[in-house]
């Protein structure tokens, strides 16, 4: 169930990054880099869950600015966000996975912080301004952070169960 309040907003993001910090430091650096059979890393991975609190990140200020929102990302539908993914996948290729992780964690702040400074009524009032959608800032918001986190753990720990039975 999504929160509706600042304060469960905070704690499903926080309960939710220590769960992914956790796979992320049982994860072997053997598989940072190893694409799965999709083509894509646990590198991926860590940069497009970055990559998206960044998206939201400027949609808010934009939408905030008054400015025109682009959701996902200008060019881009929502119903083309796989071709978005692997258009990131290729501007990102060359990060390390040492930028990648030091990105996530500086966009989990800076959503924290946000989040943080707004109120009940900025987060949950209304729907985010220039959004053109009935989801307020707070779901955005989830959906960038924790939803991500959640879900980059479940793949993470996954590859490494998967690795785990091929390489005993």
């Amino acid at each position: 169930m999504p929160a509706t309040s600042k304060q469960e907003l905070l704690e499903v993001t926080q309960k939710e990054w220590v769960k992914l910090l956790d796979v992320l430091a049982e994860l072997p650096a053997i598989l940072r880099l190893e694409k799965d059979a999709d083509g894509i890393s646990a590198k991926d991975i860590v940069g497009h869950r970055a990559h998206w609190i960044e998206l939201f990140l400027g949609w808010y200020r934009d939408g905030q600015a008054g400015n025109p929102v682009h959701i996902p990302a200008e060019g881009y539908k929502w119903s083309e966000t796989a071709r978005y993914n692997a258009d990131l996948r290729d501007r990102q290729a060359g990060f390390s996975w040492v930028s990648v992780t030091a990105m996530l964690e500086a966009n989990h702040s800076e959503l924290l912080a946000l989040i943080e400074n707004l109120s009940d009524k900025d987060l949950y009032g209304s729907p985010m301004k220039g959004s053109r959608s009935k989801w307020t800032a707070g779901r955005f918001a989830e959906a960038a952070g924790p939803s991500h986190y959640r879900s980059a753990a479940k793949y993470l720990k996954k590859r490494m169960r998967a690795a785990k039975a091929e390489r005993p």
